[in-house]
Formats: C-alpha cells, sequence, structure tokens
C-alpha cells in the first residue's frame, strides 16, 4: 500500500478471527451515492465475506455503505457488489477458495492514489480459539519487552 492511500474502512476483527495467508487489491463496482458515503466514512466491513457465482465472477456480501442523505435516488446498503480483478488473479483465487477451510474475507476498503475506492481481500483460514489465545499471549509478551527496553534506556 503506497503511502498516499487513505483508509475508508477497516475489518479489524478479520486478522483476530483469520490467519491471513495471501492478499490481493481488488477495485469495486459502485454506484454514485456508494462512492460518497465510502468518502464519508460510513462503510462497515464487520461480518462480510467475498464469493464467487456461477458465472466465475466474484461479489462482496455483507458489506454495509449507509445512505447518502443529500443523494435524490440512494442505493441498497447491503447489496452484493461485484469486485474487479485480472482473470489470472480471479483463477488463482478461485483455486486458493477451493482448498479446504480457505475463504476470502475483505480486510480494508481505501482509495488508491487516483481516488478510485479500492478493497484489500485476504485469502484466509479461520483460527481456532488456542490459536487466538496464542496470539494474545505473543503480543502480550512483545509489549512488555518493549515497555522493559524503554524502561532500561531510561534509566541509562
Amino acid at each position: 500500500m503506497s503511502v498516499e492511500q487513505r483508509i475508508a474502512a477497516r475489518n479489524r476483527k478479520a486478522r483476530h478471527d483469520f490467519h491471513v495467508m495471501d492478499s490481493l487489491e481488488v477495485g469495486l463496482v459502485l454506484e454514485g451515492s456508494e462512492i460518497k458515503s465510502i468518502r464519508a466514512g460510513k462503510v462497515s466491513l464487520s461480518g462480510s465475506h467475498a464469493g464467487f457465482n456461477e458465472s466465475g465472477e466474484l461479489f462482496v456480501h455483507g458489506m454495509t455503505i449507509a445512505e447518502y442523505p443529500e443523494a435524490r435516488e440512494n442505493h441498497d446498503p447491503e447489496r452484493p457488489r461485484k469486485l474487479l480483478a485480472h482473470a489470472r488473479e480471479l483463477h488463482r483465487l478461485s483455486r486458493q477458495v477451493e482448498e479446504k477451510g480457505m475463504t476470502l474475507i475483505p480486510l480494508d476498503v481505501h482509495f488508491s492514489d487516483r481516488g478510485h475506492a479500492k478493497m484489500l481481500l485476504g485469502v484466509c483460514k479461520g483460527k481456532r480459539q488456542f490459536d487466538k489465545r496464542a496470539d494474545l499471549a505473543e503480543r502480550d509478551s512483545q509489549r512488555r519487552v518493549q515497555a522493559a527496553m524503554k524502561h532500561n534506556l531510561r534509566e541509562q
């Protein structure tokens, strides 16, 4: 992700609930009032996932983009939205998803340096409860090590 990209929404629970094996930046097919709502930060990725339809097209389900109050004709906040990627990338994603336990989870929605809305899509595998506890313990130990190093530097 380049420095100039601005994050509109982040799926905070995704990295807690899933192991992210791979990621891919894809484009979003949006209506006029949807892009205005995303620019205003009125988008939620919690509980969303992506999948392929019968014709091999990629869609995101469960993503909520709030209605834009100033729009004459508003969009459906819960509608499935088509995702854009190159054919070889779609083929690679479909092969990875066919593996047992793999799913496509939106990690964030951001704007490219050209102003286009993009989504970072992760190929994820679900974490078990002990994996989540181990991650929390590791993060806690890293925090303690950093605090101890900071404390030792102050004493010197």
